[in-house]
């Protein structure tokens, strides 16, 4: 397992991250397994947040007695310094720990400032002081705010979703990130499961010294997989090139990245998922897309106002409600095809 320096923090952590969002959706038995798998296989940085349901309290029933092999990394999504230091007391009691080594805003609609009027900045210094926390970071899905962030001076390190299908532009983030010794966490690097084949990502990220993905892990064969890849590093070679160009002229440009940042629908549309429902039934295993349950919900594109809430919300930009009809189409017609 490679090991490096995230940013300025001192920290030396594996190149593989965990990604703890999805052991919200297993037992904790389970919970517990992938977790000590994982610490046994060499992953010392393990990242969750506050707001994955009982995330926090599976690691900290799971893995708390081995506090010392791991930095743990959470978030909060407080927008006032009372709301930070109740969420704060509670991952810490959750996670059973007395410090988390990199506490992160968890996608604000700001970057939050020394003396601003949310009192939030000025909050987790406090906590740093207190030992509390080591490190103030931030997580962000505006390529904006995050620039904005990175060029602050105020944060040690920055998430941001990033793999090979990034942009220039979030390539430059990358490499500013670099430049000012600013820790790049790389959330997404799956695209929330869009991209079903680890090995294109991992061999891509591999050009980056500077970034640890964290991968998010729900089952025992991904987390097989991603030990072996760390171990194994698949190379950048042609026919890998190849399959990553593939990727790009599919998946490049206005695609949804599934965040869900454009929810919730006021006439209960599931637009993140609805408005990439075409790669998802193409490129992951379609029966759980066409049961009875979902396409109801895919109906409920019929009933869109056009209150352009989602356009407004999307970090990317897209407007949901000009894609989804189209998506909508496709679907009822792949339904059909395959309950033929």
């Amino acid at each position: 397992m490679q090991h490096f320096i995230l940013g300025r923090t001192n920290l030396e952590i594996s190149r593989t991250g965990f990604g703890a969002l999805p052991i919200q959706r297993v037992s904790f038995e389970e919970a517990s397994a992938l977790l000590n798998l994982a610490l046994d296989g060499g992953i010392t940085y393990i990242d969750t947040a506050r707001a994955y349901s009982d995330s926090e309290e599976k690691i900290g029933k799971a893995i708390s007695h081995r506090r010392g092999e791991f930095t743990l990394a959470t978030k909060t999504v407080a927008r006032t310094a009372v709301d930070l230091e109740r969420d704060l007391e509670t991952s810490l009691r959750m996670l059973n720990t007395d410090h988390i080594d990199v506490y992160q805003f968890h996608n604000p609609s700001f970057v939050p400032r020394p003396g601003g009027s949310d009192g939030l900045y000025d909050a987790a210094v406090r906590a740093r002081e207190a030992g509390k926390i080591r490190f103030i970071s931030i997580t962000q899905h505006s390529i904006d705010r995050a620039f904005e962030a990175v060029n602050s001076g105020l944060y040690d390190t920055v998430q941001y979703p990033f793999n090979h299908l990034a942009t220039e532009r979030e390539i430059e983030l990358v490499k500013l990130c670099q430049e000012k010794n600013v820790g790049f966490i790389c959330m997404k690097a799956l695209s929330g499961g869009l991209i079903t084949n680890a090995k294109l990502p991992f061999a891509w990220l591999s050009q980056f010294d500077n970034l640890v993905p964290i991968w998010g892990i729900q089952r025992m064969h991904e987390l097989e997989e991603i030990l072996d890849y760390s171990e194994n590093p698949p190379a950048l070679d042609e026919e890998t090139l190849a399959l990553i160009e593939a990727d790009r002229r599919e998946l490049v440009g206005a695609f949804c990245r599934g965040c869900g940042y454009c929810m919730p629908c006021p006439v209960g549309i599931p637009i993140n998922n609805a408005n990439r429902i075409t790669q998802l039934l193409q490129r992951s295993p379609w029966r759980n897309w066409v049961t009875p349950e979902w396409q109801g919900k895919m109906e409920r594109i019929e009933d869109c106002i056009h209150c352009g809430e989602c356009a407004k919300k999307c970090p990317y930009g897209l407007k949901p409600f000009d894609t989804l009809p189209g998506h909508l189409a496709f679907y009822r017609e792949f339904v059909k095809t395959h309950q033929e």
